[in-house]
């Protein structure tokens, strides 16, 4: 048996009024999840356990099938394995996001632009990264360069360092005064980003992006700190050997640490647009090439939700039913034993501009096994309908398992 996970993140959303009182799933014109999902198991998962944050990480930890009350150790540590990054046992890794804020002198005044610097491109933020650590790097702190705006900060033996921080993508459009770090050892962090604004302003790239129209990346912002992970290989737990297909490094490093291989995909961004059918392709062709299982990412529906864009989110929606499931459908004759999962890790609706806890719709097809009385339709108010998991970590086995 093959096993295909197509994880479509922050697809899940609210009904909007616009839409005639439908989800952006529901309104957008999905054929090949259609035909799916006629003969589809139809349900939810609760992927973020009571007590947790809605990230990414917690999320795609519980998909992919890890306990995250078990494994959890924040999300920054994840994504240092996937920048081949070494962390000590007793270091702290935290994200690194570059920003917009506004201009007020007072930078508790500035208000939270747009989180992603205008999606900044990874050779323009690596240049300024690299001002970042010659300015304030040093034996205790190093910045490391990632992809588009998101880097890493790592703090040598911080571990047990007491710091509250906000994700930037939180507070689109808010004044930042209410969410600077917090904590008895926030102090560090908070003279690091004063410091990275009066380095960043007025760097040549960002003067070159202000002349371009475009969003120029001014601040540092931290969020997502953690430490080393250790998880157990995802072949003792489930006895298959995979690939992950992804551009974001917090998912490559989520499946370098559960011991899957990692598949770069020329194109593919981590942005709204993206390499679908490079990321359809690739996932297929590892199956092919003896993987038992593939995970594949694809971090559109996220971006669009985050950034408050319905037309760009039914245009994600579309484009992966299109590229990457319309691949699929053409191809499954291609395979004799095919099992498919479909889901997002968390909703990210558009009318709040970040992720919530709800519990999120999945869909398994099994090409052997069609389901004849299935609900027949994917969307969030049709899986309301189906078989539920309160523990969406377990969801994973039952995939597989049956």
């Amino acid at each position: 048996m093959k096993y295909l996970l197509i994880l479509a993140d922050g697809l899940a959303d609210y009904k909007i009024a616009e839409l005639g009182g439908k989800t952006p799933l529901e309104y957008a014109q999905t054929p090949n999840m259609d035909f799916l999902a006629r003969t589809s198991i139809i349900g939810k998962a609760r992927t973020i356990p009571e007590g947790f944050p809605p990230g990414s990480d917690v999320a795609n930890l519980a998909v992919m099938g890890y306990n995250p009350e078990i494994y959890y150790t924040g999300r920054s540590p994840l994504e240092a394995v996937s920048m081949g990054i070494e962390l000590g046992d007793n270091d702290l890794a935290i994200r690194c996001n570059l920003v917009t804020l506004s201009d007020p002198e007072d930078y508790s005044r500035k208000t939270m632009l747009d989180y992603s610097s205008g999606e900044i491109s990874s050779a323009e933020s690596k240049e300024l990264i690299k001002a970042l650590q010659n300015e304030l790097g040093g034996q205790e702190i190093s910045f490391h360069p990632g992809i588009s705006y998101r880097h890493l900060l790592v703090w040598k033996n911080a571990r047990g360092r007491k710091v509250n921080l906000t994700p930037p993508h939180d507070i689109s459009e808010k004044v930042v005064g209410e969410y600077l770090p917090t904590g008895a050892d926030s102090a560090v962090l908070m003279d690091l980003m004063l410091k990275s604004y009066d380095i960043l302003k007025d760097h040549p790239i960002n003067n070159k992006r202000r002349a371009a129209g475009q969003n120029p990346a001014t601040s540092a912002w931290f969020w997502g700190e953690g430490n080393k992970p250790a998880l157990d290989s995802f072949e003792k737990l489930y006895g298959l050997k995979g690939s992950v297909v992804a551009a974001v490094d917090l998912v490559k490093g989520l499946g370098i640490s559960a011991g899957l291989k990692s598949v770069e995909v020329p194109g593919a961004t981590g942005a709204i647009e993206t390499n679908f059918a490079g990321k359809a392709r690739a996932a297929l062709d590892e199956l092919k090439q003896g993987q038992d299982f593939v995970y594949v990412h694809i971090e559109s529906p996220d971006e669009s939700g985050h950034q408050g864009s319905l037309k760009q989110k039914l245009w994600s929606i579309e484009q992966i039913d299109r590229e990457v499931v319309g691949l699929l459908v053409k191809e499954l004759d291609q395979f004799q034993d095919l099992r498919v999962m479909i889901l997002p890790d968390h909703p990210t609706p558009l009318s709040i501009r970040t992720h919530s806890s709800e519990p999120v719709p999945f869909m398994i097809f099994d090409k052997n096994h069609p389901l004849n009385d299935s609900i027949g339709i994917y969307s969030e108010q049709a899986a309301d309908k189906g078989i539920f998991f309160p523990e969406g970590y377990k969801l994973m086995e039952f995939f597989i398992k049956g």
